[in-house]
């Protein structure tokens, strides 16, 4: 094969240089015959100007020709420096020729994803993907019901131009892999992939499956053209395992599954999908197993131990990957001989379950290029493949409504951040739904990374499920899950649900945020709060007594939970209502916002909520912005209101318009503790643009609210106007 490759390298040297110098003589002729330059054809045509046509013609063929010549010619040396394509010797990627998929050749991918953990996962992997990649990608996904919720959210938020997303149902599979005994901690998802020719489509005919812990450093359109070099009987590509697992000598009495050798690890591999399906791919892999297991009892590394039996009866099935599409930073691995200089790293598979903490002397590089990803703005992998049709109808909507707005309007930032397609990552840390309550109460906040000391503190007042939405950076979202993890109080707490929010434009979407904590609360009541209120001592049962005593007849019920705040860093809290009413006597405590702000609050009547013990009903007036427990079925939040300014006041008027009841509860309170003021309202005090946007916001708001309610809703109209 070396000799044939040389041979062809020499002939097609020949023919380049014999083309050169035909190319050269065309020039030398027109040069002497023609002038010094070869221009455009005059108007009129003589025998010379034909000549000179059919001169310029032949050039452009022979200059086509030589370069076809020279890609040929580089590829064969390539080949003739790359010997041993597809075996473990060749360890170095540096002679091979770049990919030679399609520019715009649909690549397929399959990844097994379920649990919180795993989704938070697969987002890494798939933006070192993105962020190399060249070709359209359509993943699919074998995810339980967490993944699948999680997933399809993010990946319907995010928008990526040419990407594809099918979702699988992970249940529907277990039974075929069920009756395996499992030691690995991936438990019985660790074995479906086993199941991809069942579970993924008849025309599918190849497939690159991934584990989530692999970060990409190349395009994967490389590993995609090696397809192309199977041959025979070949329908799998793996990379060979680089520790010592497979020939037993780990330790005394180490007995693995049999294998090929060191065996092959299944973090990454090509299946070719149709020559599966008609070599009878699952009854040969249950056959196996079921063989194996009589004398194994258990599986200790899921798929891989049998992928590995099966290859060791069929040898001929398997083509090996050069190592470096999957350098395994596990355990007693040898995976520095893998690699001898950066450009030669493809794939990095953090394969142990220590991840990070893997023993390997350049760890602290594979680890920088992760935490790259890791962190990375999601948001720069939008972008459209240059070339490559886009269907577009994930950004359909948004970008039609962006292209109707007047860039010359004043408040034309304002419109266009509230469009804005923001990344939503729900459930980013594991947290269980409550159990069925008729009386149950969630409570709903949100808040930014400067806000992010209160949690716990909130956490001591309240025992009660949250439903937090958090506005951060993809940086920000991992020192929060840092933050989270090393908490006692938090880890503690399996009844909170932290929505991520990724951050996109400059004004804060408060509404945006509220709306989403709002919908993914799980009880039927929700207490829409804010992230610097602490609730007083046992308000989570103050609440589910006030729901239960409520006649569920007639008109929707607001509960007013009254707010006061204190300007001292360090309080004695209030243990009662009576130490309240005490602390506001002397001074430690005050009605919330009655300095700056009172008619916000003011039409709660702090006066008479001092005596009463019965809940007290109160009429909506102009800017008044209580907090409220209301049904979790109630109106959203206008998410027009971007920043500071009747975000609130908004959303109270909207409950009013539908009649909502406004009632005070007697023996509830929450506290507002001091904190600096936010971007948001220094911007809106020291701006007149930003409150002249706000009000033309208000405005816009009261046509539309005339409009959804008639004539019920003039009052605010003209309310707004008397004042």
């Amino acid at each position: 094969m070396l000799c044939s490759c040389r041979s062809k390298s020499k002939f097609l040297a020949l023919t380049l240089l014999l083309l050169s110098a035909a190319t050269w003589l065309y020039l030398s002729v027109g040069e002497t015959e023609y002038g010094p330059s070869l221009g455009p054809v005059a108007p009129h045509f003589s025998a010379t100007s034909l000549f000179q046509v059919e001169l310029e013609s032949r050039l452009r063929e022979a200059e086509e020709e030589n370069r076809r010549l020279r890609q040929q010619l580089g590829e064969i040396r390539n080949e003739e420096q790359s010997p041993g394509g597809g075996t473990e010797g060749d360890n170095s990627s540096h002679c091979e020729h770049r990919s030679l998929t399609e520019k715009c050749e649909l690549i397929h991918v399959a990844i097994v994803c379920a649990g919180h953990n795993s989704s938070r996962d697969v987002v890494t992997l798939v933006k070192s993907i993105l962020f190399h990649r060249r070709n359209p990608l359509h993943l699919h996904l074998i995810t339980d019901d967490v993944a699948l919720r999680v997933l399809r959210n993010l990946f319907n938020t995010w928008m990526v131009p040419s990407l594809t997303i099918s979702f699988y149902n992970a249940s529907e599979l277990k039974p075929d892999v069920a009756w395996i005994p499992n030691k690995h901690y991936s438990g019985i998802f660790g074995l479906l992939k086993l199941t991809l020719t069942k579970a993924l489509p008849s025309y599918l005919s190849k497939v690159i499956v991934l584990d989530t812990d692999i970060t990409f450093a190349t395009d994967i359109a490389e590993l995609w053209a090696i397809f192309k070099k199977f041959t025979g009987e070949q329908v799998l590509g793996l990379v060979e395992n680089q520790s010592d697992w497979y020939l037993g000598n780990l330790w005394k009495n180490h007995k693995p599954w049999p294998a090929l050798g060191r065996g092959f690890n299944t973090g990454v591999i090509l299946l070719l999908l149709d020559k599966l399906r008609l070599i009878g791919w699952e009854e040969m892999w249950r056959l196996t197993a079921e063989r194996e297991l009589m004398n194994m009892l258990s599986t200790s590394l899921a798929d891989q131990d049998i992928f590995n039996a099966v290859i060791k009866s069929s040898p001929t099935l398997v083509y090996q990957l050069p190592c470096y599409w999957n350098v395994q930073l596990s355990d007693h691995t040898r995976s520095e001989q893998c690699y001898s200089e950066l450009a030669d790293l493809k794939v990095i598979h953090w394969n142990s379950p220590h991840k990070l903490r893997v023993k390997n002397k350049h760890v602290e590089l594979f680890r920088t290029l992760y935490l790259t990803f890791l962190e990375y703005d999601g948001s720069l992998l939008r972008r459209e493949l240059i070339g490559c049709p886009s269907e577009g109808e994930q950004q359909g909507g948004s970008q039609a409504a962006l292209s109707q707005l007047d860039e010359e309007d004043p408040c034309y930032d304002f419109r266009r951040e509230s469009l804005a397609s923001h990344r939503v990552h729900l459930s980013f840390l594991p947290h269980l739904t409550p159990t069925p309550d008729p009386s149950d109460v969630t409570l709903v906040a949100q808040l930014s990374m400067d806000r992010l000391q209160m949690l716990e503190l909130i956490c001591r007042h309240w025992e009660g499920p949250m439903s937090l939405a958090l506005y951060l950076s993809d940086a920000e979202a991992q020192q929060f899950l840092r933050y989270a993890q090393a908490s006692e109080v938090l880890q503690s707490r399996t009844n909170i649900g932290y929505h991520v929010i990724y951050k996109e434009g400059q004004l804060y979407p408060v509404n945006l945020l509220r709306n989403v904590a709002l919908k993914n609360s799980h009880t039927p009541y929700v207490f829409l709060s804010d992230i610097d209120f602490l609730p007083m001592y046992g308000l989570y049962e103050n609440l589910r007594k006030s729901i239960a005593q409520q006649d569920p007849t007639g008109s929707p019920k607001a509960l007013i939970v009254p707010a006061f705040e204190t300007l001292r860093y360090r309080l004695s809290f209030p243990k009662s209502k009576a130490d309240l009413l005490s602390m506001l006597d002397t001074g430690a405590l005050y009605t919330f916002r009655y300095h700056v702000w009172e008619k916000g609050h003011a039409p709660t009547n702090y006066a008479k909520w001092r005596t009463a013990t019965t809940p007290y009903r109160v009429e909506w007036a102009p800017d008044f912005e209580p907090y409220v427990v209301v049904r979790q079925d109630c109106p959203e939040y206008d998410q027009r209101f971007l920043g500071f300014g009747w975000n609130k006041v908004s959303h109270i008027m909207e409950l009013d318009a539908q009649e909502y009841e406004l009632l005070v509860l007697p023996n509830a309170f929450i506290i507002h503790m001091p904190h600096a003021p936010s971007f948001d309202i220094s911007k809106f005090r020291s701006s007149e643009h930003y409150r002249r946007c706000v009000q033309v916001l208000k405005e816009e708001f009261h046509q539309d609210l005339s409009r959804r309610y008639g004539s019920a809703a003039l009052k605010y109209l003209a309310a707004e106007r008397n004042q």
